[in-house]
This record gives C-alpha cells, structure tokens and sequence, in this order.
C-alpha cells in the first residue's frame, strides 16, 4: 500500500508495562518508525519506573509528542524544567527525569523516543 496507512493504538504492535504497574507504552510500527502511546499513571516518575529498565541514570530517548490528557512534568540534567498539559506539543532532548503532576494519568503520543523506551532486553 502507498501513500496511507491507518493503526489503532487499541491494537498495539506490542505493549511494554512500567514497573509497579505504573503504566504502558503501546507502540505501533511503521514503515517510517515505530510510534508509541504512553499511558503514564498517577504517581509515576522515570527515575522510579523507567530507569530500572532502562539502567541509565536519566532518560536518555529524544522526544517529539503530544500530551493527549493529564499532566507532567519534565527536568533536564542541568536542572531546566518546564510542565505539559493536554493538547501540549513537546520536543525534550535527552538527559531529563519526569513525573506525572495530579490524580489523573499522562497519556503522551511520541514519534521519536519510544522505540526503545521500556523495552527489557
């Protein structure tokens, strides 16, 4: 097929759970790259969750997303920070911690951080 493609989330190529059942990352594959939607629940934070899956001391993927819901908050390594909301566009360079603010969980699309993100080996 040329020219068009459609996916649902609801049917991920593949899901990869967070620690402590704090979350999931659905992740689509495309002929240009894979895709993922994060569920980030309450209470969430990389450095909790993530980072024991990833072995590294921040999260060291690029990201390139939308905020669908909730909100998060995001801390660069030289200590920079900034909060995302629903229907926010974020671009967030490597090396940075993040956490989700409030009751109601993140949910984040991403087109360039997810491919290897939370994926065990």
């Amino acid at each position: 097929m040329a020219g068009i493609l459609q996916r649902n989330f609801d049917s991920p190529d593949e899901t990869r759970p967070f620690e402590e059942s704090s979350g999931r990352l659905d992740v689509i594959n495309t002929p240009k790259g894979p895709v993922g939607r994060a569920v980030f629940e309450p209470g969430w934070q990389w450095s909790k969750h993530i980072k024991p899956i990833a072995g590294t001391e921040s999260c060291q993927s690029a990201h390139t997303g939308y905020i669908v819901s909730g909100r998060m908050k995001v801390v660069m390594d030289d200590g920079e920070s900034t909060e995302y909301g629903a229907g926010d566009f974020m671009i967030v360079d490597p090396g940075h911690d993040a956490w989700v603010l409030g009751d109601e969980p993140c949910v984040a699309v991403d087109w360039t951080g997810f491919g290897e993100y939370a994926k065990r080996s």
